[in-house]
């Protein structure tokens, strides 16, 4: 949690491998989707109704907020799953719903939920403010407004005393770091065109992903661009200029990243929390932001530039098909046993090998994403310095591991 009782640090939960990493590694709230209707719908694991209790009760341990996340479109057909949905994220005690679609809205509002207010209403002025205040507490603010605007936003809320159902301020949420759309607040129609498969179903198809040529229709020849990937924006992040996005005035910082694997959400979260509380202490500075930047390369990127935070108008592009990361993971084997009282964990070796000295990986959905170096180990029950495909290999952990859980080398990419 954050000192203080300062901003907010909203983590992405896509998977319980990834919900116990943001709990891990100090998240205050995290926000996850439900079977087919959030805008992750392909592209995590995704939770059941089954789920809600867990999530919450994990969550309420941690003295985390739990937000579920329902913003895409919503047909008629939709209804009813909808109103269930809510009545029993509501009974299972989940702090809000992230809701877009007005019926979401006022479902939510009929059974005493907590609404928030989507990116995908892409809210930019304060005369929306104070629309979906009727309804709502927080509001996420469209990625496109740069940091001057949405500090106007914040203190207009501040002077008008613009309060929502709670009785309290509007409070604002921004997103700090992590994947960005070329479309405007998501809103994009081209894997629908494509592929009959609706973006704003969540289920997009990733065509901004893919290289392109751009060629003159009148003359046959091709025009010169920087790079082929002329619709895949580089990843937001504001770490670097962290200090300008906490003096805003914004309430909760959000990290985009449902589809991203734990480790990610634990890197992640970790750093922008060690970031946020830096802030607040009085010590971030240029040499700790650098340390940061370096952790944060090491996970899931397509490099990184500041959105529209700073004012600029257009875009950036990667120049690269998938992850610019630093590191990547091979998988090793899997968990077979946890002694407690030696704290050791048993491994079985089904592929890689590792070896004293490798960076490791465990996740699983109680274990969440934990990494540390192997500096000593005994393979078959014998003290050795290497494990290869089919040996027993045990070491010491400083966490507990479960039957099946993942085990993963770190390995440089």
């Amino acid at each position: 949690m954050t000192i203080n009782n300062t901003i907010e640090l909203m983590a992405p939960a896509g998977s319980f491998e990834s919900l116990q990493a943001a709990l891990d590694n100090g998240a205050d709230s995290i926000y996850f989707g439900v079977e087919q209707l959030n805008m992750r719908a392909r592209s995590t694991v995704n939770f059941t109704m089954d789920d809600l209790q867990e999530i919450a009760n994990r969550c309420a341990t941690k003295n985390v907020r739990s937000y579920l996340t329902l913003n895409t479109i919503i047909y008629d057909h939709d209804l009813s799953v909808v109103k269930t949905l809510l009545n029993k994220a509501k009974e299972a005690n989940i702090t809000a719903v992230i809701a877009s679609d007005q019926a979401v809205i006022a479902m939510a509002r009929t059974i005493g939920m907590e609404v928030h207010i989507s990116t995908q209403l892409n809210v930019t002025n304060i005369e929306t403010i104070k629309f979906y205040s009727l309804f709502a507490d927080t509001m996420v603010l469209s990625r496109e407004l740069s940091l001057r605007q949405v500090k106007s936003i914040t203190e207009q809320i501040e002077k008008e005393q613009i309060k929502g159902p709670n009785g309290n301020l509007v409070e604002i949420e921004i997103f700090g770091h992590g994947a960005l759309c070329m479309a405007v607040s998501g809103k994009c129609y081209l894997s629908l065109h494509s592929h009959n498969s609706s973006a704003n179903r969540g289920a997009c198809k990733q065509n901004c992903r893919k290289k392109y040529t751009v060629i003159d229709q009148e003359t046959g020849f091709e025009i010169e661009v920087d790079n082929e990937y002329l619709m895949s924006p580089k990843d937001l992040c504001t770490l670097d200029f962290l200090d300008q996005v906490m003096d805003s005035g914004i309430q909760v910082l959000k990290i985009e990243g449902r589809g991203r694997a734990p480790e990610y959400v634990a890197t992640v979260i970790k750093t922008y929390r060690e970031a946020i509380d830096a802030y607040y202490e009085g010590t971030f500075s240029k040499e700790k932001i650098a340390i940061w930047m370096e952790s944060l390369n090491t996970v899931y990127n397509r490099g990184f530039w500041s959105g529209y935070y700073l004012g600029q108008e257009l875009g950036e592009w990667s120049d690269i098909p998938g992850s610019a990361a630093t590191q990547k993971k091979v998988y090793v084997g899997k968990g077979t046993h946890f002694f407690p009282k030696a704290e050791v964990g048993q491994f079985k070796i089904e592929a890689y090998d590792i070896k004293i000295g490798d960076r490791i990986l465990v996740t699983g959905p109680s274990t969440g994403a934990q990494e540390m170096v192997i500096d000593e180990m005994y393979v078959n029950d014998i003290v050795a310095d290497k494990a290869t495909k089919g040996d027993d290999c045990t070491f010491k952990l400083p966490f507990r591991i479960r039957t099946s859980d993942k085990l993963y080398k770190i390995v440089e990419a």
